[in-house]
């Protein structure tokens, strides 16, 4: 079975039901090693390294669930649907992969399947071609400019490419990064790792995090207001009262830590208040749709990709999981404008984008629909942190420690998966593993990089070409 719904539910209900072990013994002492704020993909990361330590800790999540930004929908379609991230990048070396096939998941690797849709056709093969060649040349230019040593934004070094740069512009920009390319950093962007192999978890990948709490101790609907690290011990201020730590983790969003939701006393250090105020987060969302029947004739998981004459643009997969669910994504301005406006906004966009390309009769095709709005949940406030330029170097200031005591970690804070829910993850161990070392426990320090191996010629223009069925995606 390709959807096993039940996986889902069933990770919902343990997580719902542990009793938490850790979570008492804060109840009796008052006082853990490591406070960890946020259940995300960090913050499990994090809790589940000092629990393997056998440190004690406190997980605290202002939602009524794990998962932060990876959250898999079971109900609206009667099938997973990935609310947020949804793939698994570098599947190989990626930890979430190990977790989900530990529970039984089908982690498999995703085939990429894709077409461009030119108004009521689909491209023929000299308009793929023109496609991929203007993709590539977009690309390379950007990598090429990202490798200076002036950043630019990445819009400035897109050549001319005449009648497929919003196309180009809207898979390189909003898709790839959640933000339009004027707003990107072409360093970030080429500090990136490459993208070319991805899976998938035909459970959702939210179902993958949310397995990965059951075995910790989650204090769900418990926002942090208040964190005073003036004395010996950190105290965290909740709802449901105060914590005490020697050391604390945080993983919330940078826009979270820039927006004030938690007050720190003494305030945060100006280094790490800029840096949230600089890394902030993008615009990308995902519209669900049922089209039963497959009218639009797609092959399982196929992306479709529609030639468009401005920014306002958007991707569609079809057919996912062999289902008749497809999935629209929309981002950067015009995608946050048509967020603003509201779910029927970003559905009729929807409506109206699949119409213009495959007839109006399509409408009556359509069956359920539902549209996330992360730039509105209040504990997250968008989708991932492409840095603008100049920026880049904010990343590895994210993730220095402040007074050996607070430890950030999240995407946005790892300098090479930003933007993933690897990323996050790695990023979570790495801060664990810091706070750990600041309350006692011997773990080496990472070894020193080798140095670099000197590159083959014409290296840099080979990194991420894409093919014609290969664009760049993200989570």
């Amino acid at each position: 079975m390709l959807m096993n719904r039940r996986h889902f539910l069933v990770a919902g209900a343990a997580a719902a039901a542990m009793p938490g072990r850790a979570l008492g013994q804060v109840a009796a002492a008052g006082e853990v090693d490591v406070a960890i704020v946020g259940a995300g993909a960090a913050g499990l990361a994090a809790a589940r390294r000092v629990a393997s330590y056998g440190r004690t800790y406190a997980l605290t999540e202002a939602l009524d669930r794990a998962g932060g930004r990876a959250q898999t929908n079971a109900t609206t379609f009667g099938l997973p649907f990935d609310l947020g991230a949804d793939r698994l990048w570098g599947p190989r070396r990626n930890p979430l992969v190990e977790i989900a096939r530990a529970n039984g998941l089908d982690a498999a690797t995703a085939l990429r399947l894709q077409r461009v849709r030119i108004g009521s056709r689909d491209a023929r093969d000299a308009d793929a071609e023109d496609f991929a060649s203007a993709l590539s040349r977009a690309n390379r230019a950007i990598l090429t400019a990202g490798e200076q040593r002036t950043d630019i934004a990445a819009a400035r070094a897109v050549p001319d490419i005449g009648d497929w740069l919003p196309t180009v512009s809207f898979l390189l920009g909003p898709t790839f990064s959640s933000k339009d390319l004027d707003e990107v950093s072409a360093a970030d962007y080429a500090r990136a790792e490459e993208r070319d192999e991805e899976a998938v978890c035909r459970q959702g990948l939210g179902t993958i995090l949310a397995l990965a709490a059951v075995p910790l101790a989650v204090q769900h609907s418990t926002p942090v207001t208040e964190i005073d690290w003036s004395g010996r011990l950190i105290t965290l201020a909740t709802p449901r009262g105060t914590l005490r730590a020697r050391a604390v983790v945080l993983t919330v969003s940078t826009a979270v830590l820039a927006g004030g939701t938690i007050r720190f006393k003494p305030g945060l250090p100006a280094a790490l208040a800029g840096a949230c105020q600089r890394l902030t987060l993008g615009s990308y969302n995902r519209i669900g749709i049922e089209l039963a029947g497959n009218p639009l004739r797609l092959r399982d998981d196929e992306r479709v990709v529609f030639k468009v004459p401005s920014p306002a643009a958007m991707t569609l997969r079809g057919r996912v999981g062999g289902t008749d669910l497809a999935v629209a994504g929309i981002g950067g301005r015009a995608g946050r404008e048509l967020e603003q406006a509201g779910s029927a906004a970003m559905v009729a966009f929807v409506t109206d984008t699949l119409a213009a390309h495959y007839g109006a009769g399509i409408r009556k095709a359509i069956g359920r629909t539902f549209a996330t709005r992360w730039g509105h949940e209040p504990t997250i406030l968008g989708a991932v942190s492409a840095a603008p330029p100049g920026a880049q170097p904010m990343r590895r200031a994210l993730a220095q420690p402040i007074d050996n005591r607070l430890f950030v970690a999240g995407e946005a804070s790892h300098e090479t998966q930003w933007g993933t829910v690897g990323g996050a993850w790695l990023s979570g161990e790495r801060a664990a593993d810091q706070a750990l070392r600041a309350v006692g426990v011997a773990i080496p320090l990472p070894a020193s990089p080798a140095p670099p191996a000197q590159p083959k010629p014409e290296r840099t223009p080979k990194r991420r070409q894409p093919r014609r069925d290969d664009v760049p995606r993200r989570d």
